[in-house]
C-alpha cells in the first residue's frame, strides 16, 4: 500500500482499505440507463458546459446511490494547493466553495494514484473533517484529468457502510471522463474569452499611444525648427529625439504576446540602457556609462519622459561635455528616498563648461519634463569636473 501523507500508517489501512471494492458483490445495475443519461450530457456540453456540471453530480449521486455529491477541483501546482468543492448536491450543499488541501486530503490521494479511490470514516484521519462535525461512513472519489494536468476529482458520499462496489467505480468512471471533458472546454471557453478581452484592450490602448505619439512628435518638429539654425542640425536633433522615443516604446512593444498582454510595466535600468546605448564608443559596445541603482518599475506614462529626457542629457554630454572626449564618463545612479525617486547624472573627464547664458530646447524639454510631467525637481551643476544633475522625481508619477 502507498503510505498516505500525515495520515498514521494504522488509520491508513482502516481509512484507505485497498482491493475492498472488488471484495464485494455487484449486484444487477442498470448500465445502461446509466450510459444513455452520460450521453444525454455530453450531447448537451457542445452548447452549454458550465450549465451541465451540476447535472454531471447529480447523476453521480443517482448511480452512486449515495447522500451527497460534488466536485473538488484542483487550485495549485503540484505538489501543492487546494481542492475547492463546487457544484455540491445533497446532504453536504452548505460546504459550496470550502476548500481542502493538496496534501492532507482523500482527493489528494486520488489524484496521486490516479484511479478510483474508497475511503472508510475519513473524518477519523483528517481533523478539517472532524472538525466541522461531518461523519462519512463511506466516500467513492473518482479522479479528473487533462491529459496529465490534475483537474481534480468527483465524488459519492454514503451514509452506509458496506454500500460501495466496482460496479459503481466504472460507472463514476465514465462520468468523471466527460466531466473532465466539460471543464476543460469550460476553462478553454475563459481563457479565449479573457484574450478577445484583452486584445479589445490592448487595441484601444494602443490607438491612444499612437495618437499620443504623433502629438508628441508634431511638438518636437516644430520646437526642434526652432531651436537648430540649419536643417543638417535639425534633422541631427529631430532624428535623435525620434531614436529615443522608439527605444522607450519598444520597452512596451516587447511585453506583448500573441493572445493577450502580460503586465507592461518596465524599469529603470532597461530605460537607461536602451536610451544610452547608441552612445556606447564603438563596435565592441565599450559604454562609457556607469549605471547603478535599485529596481524601480516605471509604468507606461513615465516611460517617454525618462527616455526624453536622458536623451536630452547623453545627446548634450556628446556635444559639449564628458562624452566629447574619448576619456570621459557619466555615471547615473539613482536610489529610492521616502515618495522619492533620486537620479544622480555626473559627468568627469570631460573639457569645463560654464553654465550657460540661456536653455535651449533640449533644456527646455529636460526642464518641462521634470516639472511638468512628473511635479518633480532638476538642479544643474557645473562643476570644473563636469555637469552635475540631480533628479527629484515622485514614485506615484514614476510608476504611474
Amino acid at each position: 500500500m502507498l503510505a498516505i501523507p500525515r495520515v498514521p500508517a494504522d488509520l491508513a489501512n482502516s481509512v484507505y482499505p485497498d482491493g475492498e471494492l472488488g471484495r464485494r458483490p455487484v449486484p444487477a445495475m442498470d448500465f445502461a440507463r446509466d450510459k444513455a443519461a452520460i450521453r444525454e450530457l455530453a450531447a448537451r456540453m457542445v452548447d452549454e458546459p458550465e450549465a451541465v456540471l451540476p447535472r454531471f453530480v447529480e447523476l453521480a449521486m443517482e448511480i452512486g446511490g449515495g447522500v451527497s455529491a460534488g466536485f473538488s477541483l484542483f487550485e495549485g501546482g503540484p505538489g501543492a494547493g487546494v481542492f475547492r468543492w463546487r457544484y455540491l448536491y445533497g446532504s453536504l450543499v452548505a460546504f459550496e466553495h470550502a476548500t481542502t488541501p493538496r496534501d492532507f486530503s482523500p482527493c489528494g490521494v486520488v489524484l496521486d494514484r490516479k484511479t478510483p479511490v474508497l475511503t472508510v470514516h475519513s473524518e477519523r484521519a483528517y481533523d478539517w473533517i472532524s472538525d466541522e462535525h461531518i461523519i462519512l461512513p463511506e466516500v467513492l472519489l473518482v479522479p479528473l484529468f487533462a491529459g496529465a494536468a490534475p483537474l481534480g476529482t468527483l465524488w459519492v458520499v454514503s451514509d452506509t457502510s458496506g454500500h460501495f462496489h466496482n460496479g459503481h467505480s466504472q460507472s463514476l468512471r465514465e462520468l468523471a471522463a466527460f466531466a473532465g471533458i466539460a471543464l476543460r472546454m469550460i476553462s478553454a471557453e475563459r481563457a479565449l474569452s479573457e484574450a478577445l478581452e484583452e486584445q479589445s484592450l490592448l487595441a484601444k490602448e494602443m490607438n491612444h499611444r499612437v495618437k499620443n505619439l504623433f502629438a508628441v512628435t508634431d511638438g518636437l518638429i516644430r520646437a526642434s525648427a526652432r531651436g537648430e539654425e540649419t536643417k543638417e542640425e535639425m534633422a541631427k536633433a529631430l532624428s535623435g529625439r525620434l531614436h529615443a522615443l522608439a527605444s522607450a516604446h519598444a520597452l512596451v512593444s516587447r511585453h506583448l504576446n500573441d493572445v493577450g498582454r502580460a503586465p507592461r510595466i518596465s524599469d529603470v535600468r532597461s530605460i537607461l540602457e536602451a536610451v544610452l546605448k547608441p552612445h556606447f564608443r564603438n563596435a565592441d559596445d565599450v559604454s562609457p556609462f556607469e549605471i547603478q541603482g535599485p529596481l524601480v518599475r516605471c509604468g507606461d506614462r513615465s516611460i517617454n519622459g525618462i527616455a526624453l529626457t536622458f536623451h536630452e542629457l547623453a545627446t548634450n554630454a556628446v556635444k559639449y561635455g564628458a562624452l566629447s572626449v574619448p576619456t570621459g564618463n557619466v555615471t547615473v545612479h539613482w536610489e529610492e528616498n521616502g515618495d522619492d525617486l533620486i537620479v544622480t547624472w555626473a559627468e568627469r573627464g570631460g573639457p569645463a563648461v560654464a553654465s550657460p547664458k540661456s536653455s535651449g530646447f533640449g533644456g527646455s524639454l529636460i526642464q518641462n519634463t521634470i516639472t511638468r510631467q512628473f511635479q518633480g525637481a532638476l538642479e544643474r551643476d557645473w562643476q570644473a569636473s563636469g555637469l552635475s544633475v540631480k533628479i527629484t522625481l515622485p514614485l506615484e508619477h514614476v510608476t504611474a
